[in-house]
């Protein structure tokens, strides 16, 4: 286990479970983030993303899903993404253990080729939990978009005592539409399943404030960290491979001793752009 460390942001390169248990206190999190990975054979840097029987896959999901819930606090929130073929384990699993607010599908459009006998994924599921649903961070007011009822096509709402036109702004319903990291977007790092800025502002606005904690689980390209210490947050951050740890503290801009790899992104050299530019 290795861990670097720098202005409230940790990252640990070690296996998840023994992470967990040895380095995160009980009630420290205010936002968990777990993109584990979905069991369908994707190559994790020489990892094969593939149990060799389903019930293996979910005794280890759950196992560090027990956890998670120890480690946040009163308040907390869990986001867990999956494939569409395990979540619904994972959901009968979470729901006799927190409480799911929501159950959300991340779609995306896709230019690559898909299914010719049966209908394409272009979509993936998340589970929006909390520990207490009488007590939890949500910022409604950070995370509005266009309504466009109103803001668009102007309809007036004759409910009202004095009729209006509808608000031209809105909380986001369980349907988020934003775009997968794409070779040679601004964005790009080399990883297999990176999740783009977007979808991680949106929950880290959403379910925490300034200052608080923010851990992620399976760091992969360190996004989470990333937007995290834009939004001032703090953060925890997990690897289990040397490679995606280098990105992770180059985005983070934590430097790796005793390392004389370049850290510097394959396809782009310069950082990210602020978010929201």
């Amino acid at each position: 286990m290795k861990i670097f460390e720098c202005g409230g942001h940790k990252l640990i390169l070690g296996d998840v479970l023994e992470v967990l248990e040895s380095e995160i206190e009980d009630n420290s999190i205010d936002l968990i983030f777990a993109d584990p990975p979905y069991n369908i054979g994707k190559d994790f840097n020489g990892f094969k993303d593939q149990w060799k029987v389903e019930s293996d896959y979910l005794e280890w999901s759950y196992s560090w899903l027990n956890l998670c819930i120890n480690k946040l606090k009163a308040n907390g929130s869990l986001y867990l993404m999956a494939s569409t073929q395990s979540m619904p384990y994972f959901d009968l699993y979470l729901r006799d253990r927190l409480t799911i607010l929501s159950r959300i599908v991340w779609y995306y459009d896709s230019s690559g080729v898909q299914a010719k006998k049966h209908y394409g994924s272009l979509y993936e599921p998340i589970l929006y939990c909390v520990k207490d649903k009488r007590n939890y961070i949500f910022n409604s007011s950070d995370i509005l978009v266009e309504a466009k009822t109103g803001a668009v096509r102007k309809l007036i709402d004759y409910r009202k005592s004095t009729p209006s036109v509808y608000n031209s702004e809105k909380v986001p319903g369980n349907v988020w539409e934003f775009p997968r990291v794409r070779y040679r977007m601004p964005e790009y790092e080399e990883h297999p399943t990176q999740k783009p800025v977007s979808l991680l502002e949106r929950i880290i606005k959403a379910s925490s404030n300034e200052g608080d904690t923010v851990l992620d689980l399976f760091a992969g390209s360190f996004t989470t960290s990333f937007v995290a210490k834009q939004l001032k947050r703090q953060s925890i951050a997990i690897e289990l491979q040397e490679k995606y740890l280098q990105i992770g503290c180059r985005r983070l801009q934590i430097s790796q001793k005793n390392s004389d790899k370049e850290l510097m992104s394959e396809v782009n050299s310069d950082e990210f752009l602020p978010i929201g530019i």
